[in-house]
């Protein structure tokens, strides 16, 4: 008898494989600079924060406890000096930040060529909680700053200067002081929310207790095209349309995706758990339920296996992918429509 295991691995032996175009190489504004993060923009700019080596263990510092367990900090333990640049796919603009102090940061553009640098962890204290979303001019220079809350899984800004943030479960159910007897209820609360130019709160996700597509505990893949976002999340996986405050879904039977991408009625979802991180599933809206016309294996141009540290970012109909930093794209109108299982 074949293992579940061995079945797994020769479906997944089965499946086409579809590659990824080389898109661009995110050069570092200065030599010796590493990169931090990437994320894609609403007008298919790539925005990329940078640091030099000995900074970077700084922007991802985590303290250990005396039983071994590691905890992500929300703040460095000091000031460090970061650049921020833009990507059009060559180098558009690059901007020097002086004094960031947010660990696990998230970089995304905002109009008049100011940014947006959004600190994934924030700690909730009685005399105010931390100020994890900074707004900087287009020289590096702080124009005001926020909170957003914790447990931020993805920040997608639109062109008009809105923030989508999507919360993992810690942000939705409270940790690091919130939630506490003594600490507010958690921002993410509601799993997906939109901030204002101001970054006040100004739309959250909710819907009747009756709703087929069930509440946010995981905001697994995020996905804002103009005005519209899009979501998959845990634990059914539904799809989910965000459209002028409105909320319409789809039932979905592919678990686990951490990206997508949208074209007309097509979707795409990329990723999945342990033998699915590369898995790319395609198929279309029909009725109240994705239906499934294709499921591949997303590779690099080489055609090589996409490396388990990629990250993948959906934007309107493109998946943005970085290894390292290597820029790659794939268009949901490269995607057959036929089936390959």
């Amino acid at each position: 008898m074949i293992s579940g295991w061995a079945q797994r691995r020769q479906k997944k032996a089965r499946q086409g494989t579809l590659r990824a175009r080389h898109h661009s190489r995110l050069v570092a504004p200065q030599a010796g600079d590493e990169l931090v993060s990437a994320s894609a923009g609403p007008s298919g700019e790539v925005v990329a924060l940078w640091a030099a080596p000995e900074d970077l263990s700084e922007l991802t510092v985590r303290t250990t406890t005396p039983g071994g367990a590691t905890f992500p900090e929300p703040r460095t333990s000091r000031p460090v000096t970061a650049r921020v640049t833009v990507h059009t796919p060559d180098m558009a603009i690059a901007a020097r930040i002086r004094s960031l102090s947010v660990a696990y940061p998230t970089v995304q553009p905002l109009p008049d060529g100011q940014v947006l640098v959004v600190g994934s962890r924030c700690r909730w204290r009685p005399e105010g909680p931390d100020r994890n979303a900074i707004v900087y001019d287009s020289d590096g220079a702080v124009v005001f700053g926020e909170t957003v809350g914790d447990g931020i899984q993805h920040v997608q800004t639109t062109r008009r200067g809105e923030t989508w943030v999507g919360y993992f479960d810690e942000g939705i159910y409270g940790n690091f002081g919130w939630g506490d007897s003594e600490g507010r209820p958690p921002l993410g609360a509601s799993g997906l929310t939109r901030f204002s130019t101001a970054l006040t709160q100004d739309w959250r996700f909710s819907l009747p207790d009756d709703s087929a597509w069930g509440s946010i505990e995981d905001c697994y893949a995020l996905n804002v095209d103009g005005d519209t976002a899009w979501a998959c999340y845990y634990d059914d996986f539904p799809i989910v349309r965000v459209h002028d405050g409105a909320v319409t879904g789809w039932h979905n039977d592919v678990r686990g995706a951490k990206a997508l991408a949208v074209g007309g009625s097509r979707v795409a979802l990329y990723g999945g758990y342990r033998p699915d991180h590369d898995r790319l599933v395609v198929g279309v809206l029909d009725g109240d339920r994705f239906q499934v016309t294709g499921k591949y294996r997303l590779a690099g141009p080489d055609g090589r296996p996409l490396p388990r540290t990629a990250q993948v970012v959906g934007r309107g109909p493109d998946l943005n992918v970085f290894v390292d930093d290597v820029w790659l794209r794939l268009n949901i109108d490269d995607i057959p429509v036929g089936s390959a299982r």
